[in-house]
């Protein structure tokens, strides 16, 4: 399934039935659209960079820099953007369950 949104990179790590490793670099205002997943939960570890995960029900907003992480649970709508003037990069875990995109 193609992404419906275009960052700089996007590399696979690793990938199974149930799991999901991605490496995604971002240019500085590219974001991830707001999005959820039906069976997997969201885990974004910052490596480089300063990256925003906005989330909804309810609203809250995290930073993230070089070295914090944030889980989203399934289910719950989240947007993820680069801030600030240099790239991100962000390690994805997604997990345990069926990987799907659901925008909004």
């Amino acid at each position: 399934m193609a992404a419906p949104y275009t960052i700089a990179a996007k590399q696979s790590i690793a990938q199974t039935p149930g799991l999901r490793v991605t490496l995604m670099t971002l240019d500085p205002g590219q974001e991830i659209p707001w999005h959820s997943h039906t069976q997997v939960a969201d885990t974004s570890f910052c490596l480089k960079g300063r990256v925003t995960i906005s989330l909804r029900h309810p609203d809250a907003t995290v930073h993230l820099l070089p070295g914090d992480y944030q889980e989203v649970p399934v289910g719950r709508p989240h947007r993820v953007r680069c801030e600030g003037e240099a790239q991100c990069q962000v390690l994805l875990v997604q997990g345990v369950g069926e990987y799907d995109f659901l925008p909004g």
